[in-house]
């Protein structure tokens, strides 16, 4: 299945929530003009997007989630303040679940690999948090080309 219609089967509740990484990023245009955050908030969902360029450590991805996801001071500190804020977000409520699109997750996994797969473990523990709530939350790791082992790939 490509990336749009994957995208379309997520939004549709048709897919169980996970931690799930894309071939190819959502491309708008192929269902519609709309991109993919525009989708999901139509669809209910509150959509995050990591834009991971730039955090290459431990530091950097945690001072990205702490704007991203408008986290209260101290909340993302280290790893465990990080992977508890994930699972609450009451300061950001969601109508129907929680969207996040990790793009450009390279960067962290060729630079400091250990923190590469401490993002994996928070990200898989918020989804394992929200699972089972009306407000279930999925994490899309934007690739082209780079595959991580482990990780499930809708697209």
């Amino acid at each position: 299945m490509d990336a749009n219609q994957a995208l379309t089967e997520l939004l549709a509740g048709r897919l169980e929530p996970g931690v799930y990484q894309w071939r190819t990023p959502p491309v708008p245009g192929a269902v519609g003009d709309t991109s993919w955050t525009e989708r999901a908030e139509e669809a209910g969902l509150r959509a995050f997007h990591l834009d991971g360029r730039r955090a290459r450590d431990k530091d950097a991805f945690l001072r990205l989630c702490a704007d991203v996801f408008e986290l209260p001071a101290g909340a993302a500190d280290g790893w465990d303040e990080l992977r508890e804020s994930l699972a609450d977000l009451s300061w950001t409520p969601a109508k129907s679940g929680y969207l996040v699109r990790y793009e450009s997750w390279a960067e962290l996994a060729d630079a400091d690999q250990r923190s590469f797969r401490a993002v994996l473990d928070v990200f898989a523990a918020a989804v394992k948090a929200w699972r089972d709530t009306s407000t279930p939350m999925t994490v899309l790791m934007s690739s082209v080309g780079v595959e991580v082992a482990g990780v499930p790939r809708l697209a």
